[in-house]
């Protein structure tokens, strides 16, 4: 966690310190920028996927109320 906070710091100081609206040079800035994202390309979070399956009846049962044209009532939270 740290890792990844320390190259976004690094990666937003590079921005502020090279951006052409800033007065920096165009050229300088997007090939920093390149730089920085060739370095950082190696290195990628992990994913995390959840999945969680619906109880035996829910499916099935939710398949017919869709077929039927079933839809929620709308909330009373105004």
């Amino acid at each position: 966690m740290e890792d990844s906070q320390s190259r976004r710091r690094a990666r937003r100081e590079f921005i502020r310190a090279h951006h052409p609206d800033r007065g920096g040079d165009a050229a300088a800035f997007a090939a920093g920028l390149a730089e920085l994202d060739q370095f950082a390309a190696g290195w990628r979070p992990a994913r995390v996927v959840v999945a969680a399956r619906a109880p035996l009846l829910v499916s099935p049962l939710r398949a017919l109320m869709h077929r039927a044209g079933w839809r929620r009532p709308p909330s009373r939270v105004r």
